[in-house]
């Protein structure tokens, strides 16, 4: 459908989302004015290089523009059927390229900066040789066979620079994941301005907008969670969903969890879970032996079970108090931001983080909503959530529940996980951001097409943009701090 046939159907409708990609667009450009008030943080050659890419980007929209009007005679189907989607996924990859370009800058050159995040290491390990993981962890079995060939794709392009490779790599897996987002709720919603508004509150949510903007493995793990439940609708081969399975365990081990609950409760298929976790099996071993033949002792191999003992440091007792933290950062934190922890602790840097775990005897801590507006988006949210719980148990009966049952058991596989695991739980918040999200998006469906909805999540959704950006604000101004 095009512009003006759109226009034509539905005003009102067309109005709200070009209203919607102009907030985006003006927010994307405050965005830009707010860093450039640290010129410490954000360099001459990082402004010249997201300018630069901000162009082509522009440049790459428009000729997408012109490529979805001669879709029909050129036979490309796919531009036709998501140029919404893809536009609104380039505008977002605007803004996770020009934070990832400040956050991940030398200067940065500790770990646990950010929310316990080990962004120095990943950054040398994807874009420099110095591979080894100086933790020596054996949780991320073939990581490097995954990132590191991509890296050197994209550097192609840029001279051979493997640093903005990562940069680019980082923010395109987070664009990436809106995309998904947008495709997924396509597929069971055919009202437009709905999918764009999920997907534009997923990718503004506190994690995407963070772990898009960091060098991590997380949002590379979202991207591939995301994938293989898009690959489960579109009923893609077995060898699709086994590759797929293999990304997530080769990046992390316990996200290969998240693609069994996703396979069992979405397929139903026990004949066919059993052969994707055999065939998963069967290659992890050998592909674990080419990963250390490729990047020798870079570290440990995952069936070396002693190699284990290093994450204990990472454990805690379960507790009450851990419970409702967690909770809080599963539903709340992780969606819109509160005034985070600064923390003055071991490394020549503030910490902002969100929680921290009881170390050393002191006390459980965890971020709160201290500000007016902080409160009002807080709030807000909790109402959509509650909302999205009452849909979900008035039509339980009434609808095909595959989806919300796996939403929620991967909810639940991350709240147990890090019951115990995690000195700042926020770190791991992408694995479930999306679950949540998507969850309570199947909730809404049948306001989709309600006018007063649309506009109550297109409010929402720029009360979350004024939100999270103070939360960029506060590590851009901590930060900086520590910078000459």
């Amino acid at each position: 459908m095009n512009l003006k046939s759109l226009f034509e159907k539905n005003k009102t409708e067309f109005t709200l989302t070009v209203l919607l990609f102009a907030v985006l667009i003006v927010w994307a450009l405050s965005l830009f004015q707010l860093a450039n008030q640290f010129p410490s943080l954000f360099e001459a050659q990082a402004k010249t290089f997201v300018i630069g890419q901000w162009v082509l980007l522009s440049i790459v929209i428009l000729v997408f523009f012109f490529l979805r009007k001669q879709s029909e005679k050129l036979q490309i189907k796919f531009i036709e059927e998501n140029w919404s989607g893809l536009l609104l996924a380039c505008i977002f990859f605007s803004i996770y390229f020009l934070f990832v370009s400040i956050f991940n800058q030398p200067e940065f050159d500790v770990d646990d900066i950010f929310f316990d995040s080990d962004a120095f290491l990943w950054r040398r390990r994807f874009a420099t040789e110095l591979v080894r993981d100086y933790y020596f962890r054996p949780v991320h079995p073939f990581v490097l066979i995954i990132i590191r060939p991509l890296v050197w794709l994209i550097s192609i392009f840029l001279q051979g620079n493997t640093v903005y490779a990562t940069f680019v790599l980082t923010a395109f897996a987070g664009a990436l994941c809106v995309f998904l987002v947008w495709y997924f709720i396509k597929h069971f919603v055919t009202n437009r301005l709905y999918t764009l508004l999920i997907a534009s509150l997923f990718g503004a949510s506190t994690a995407q907008l963070v772990f898009s903007s960091l060098i991590e493995t997380y949002i590379f793990l979202a991207a591939v969670a995301l994938l293989f439940i898009v690959f489960l609708i579109k009923d893609k081969p077995l060898f699709v969903l086994v590759i797929t399975g293999l990304v997530a365990f080769g990046i992390t081990i316990s996200n290969f969890g998240q693609t069994v609950i996703a396979h069992f409760f979405i397929k139903r298929n026990i004949k066919q879970i059993i052969i994707y976790g055999l065939l998963v099996t069967a290659f992890i071993v050998p592909l674990t032996l080419l990963h250390n033949f490729v990047y020798p002792d870079s570290q440990p191999y995952f069936w070396n079970l002693s190699s284990f003992d290093g994450e204990g440091h990472n454990q805690f007792p379960p507790t009450v108090q851990r419970a409702n933290f967690l909770a809080r950062v599963m539903i709340l934190n992780s969606i819109a931001a509160p005034e985070p922890l600064i923390l003055q602790e071991e490394i020549p840097f503030r910490k902002v983080w969100m929680f921290r775990a009881s170390i050393k005897k002191d006390p459980m801590r965890l971020a709160n909503y201290e500000t007016l507006l902080q409160n009002i988006t807080a709030y807000t949210w909790v109402g959509f959530v509650l909302l999205g719980g009452f849909l979900f148990l008035k039509n339980i009966r009434k609808q095909d529940n595959r989806y919300h049952i796996t939403f929620i058991i991967i909810l639940l596989f991350n709240f147990a996980l890090h019951m115990r695991y995690g000195k700042d739980v926020f770190l791991y918040s992408v694995n479930w951001t999306y679950a949540l999200i998507l969850f309570l998006a199947l909730a809404w469906k049948e306001f989709s097409d309600t006018r007063w909805f649309q506009i109550s999540l297109l409010a929402f959704i720029i009360l979350l943009f004024i939100n999270n950006s103070q939360l960029i604000l506060t590590m851009l101004s901590t930060s900086a701090l520590h910078i000459k």
